[in-house]
């Protein structure tokens, strides 16, 4: 399947230690891609290495902080050294706070938008050199539901989101001359850290989720690989500036 045959290419995937973000380290890296992994925790990095190891990759793990610009340098300047290369950035780092809007100071507001936006921006920024001088490169950001929708309890975390899409079709614009596509990836309701703790905050949460989602059922990391997969192969080179929902239908359902 040389469409999908990612041998030689590298990966950089922010937020890799666990949850979405592994799983797409993981599609990738079953198609053949060497990985590295960023984050601020390395405790779990070492089971996230291990499961990319029995794929068969090449990975390491990369200490950093993305939602400030030296660490964003740093992460490409360290993915360069190590492997000589840099073709597929996913931008997955992200986080919530749940309050209502008139609840959240302004250092929780911009700890969200930071995370889930700015270091988006900041990291593209850091990959769009190498990638230029490759001559090609795959940038997917990852959205959200609320990229599409709102909810009381999710102001930054919807703004966050909704600014990632805007964000992918700027960037998509701006470098296809340079035959960088940029896409997002908005996941649904999928079984992760993060919703475990919105389940337990929010009250009938697990059942509206399944209500509306025809598939019937929340959806799990493993999920997203083959999206990841595809956005970071040659069998998307047409494809830029996509917001892509993974979501078993919840984004068309009642």
């Amino acid at each position: 399947m040389k469409l999908f045959d990612l041998t030689g290419k590298v990966a950089l995937v922010t937020g890799g230690n666990g949850g979405i973000g592994l799983a797409m380290a993981q599609g990738m890296a079953a198609c053949g891609a060497s990985i590295v992994i960023a984050g601020r925790n390395a405790e779990k990095a070492g089971p996230a290495l291990a499961s990319l190891r029995e794929l068969g990759a090449r990975c390491v793990f990369v200490a950093g902080d993305v939602t400030k610009k030296t660490a964003c340098v740093k992460l490409v300047a360290d993915t360069l050294a190590e492997f000589g290369r840099l073709d597929i950035l996913v931008n997955n780092a992200g986080t919530a706070i749940r309050k209502m809007p008139q609840d959240y100071t302004e250092e929780e507001w911009h700890l969200v938008i930071d995370t889930n936006l700015t270091s988006a921006f900041l990291c593209s920024q850091a990959a769009y050199a190498p990638m230029k001088a490759a001559g090609a490169g795959k940038m997917i950001n990852i959205g959200s539901m609320m990229s599409l929708f709102g909810a009381p309890y999710a102001t930054p975390y919807a703004s966050s989101k909704g600014g990632i899409v805007q964000m992918t079709r700027a960037m998509a614009t701006a470098w296809a001359k340079d035959n960088i596509q940029v896409n997002a990836v908005l996941p649904g309701w999928i079984d992760t850290d993060l919703t475990r703790r919105a389940r337990r905050e929010v009250s009938g949460l697990h059942e509206r989720v399944e209500n509306r989602t025809p598939a019937g059922r929340w959806g799990s990391p493993p999920d997203m690989a083959g999206i990841a997969a595809f956005l970071a192969s040659p069998a998307s080179d047409f494809v830029t500036g996509t917001a892509i929902p993974v979501d078993g239908g919840y984004s068309i359902g009642m």
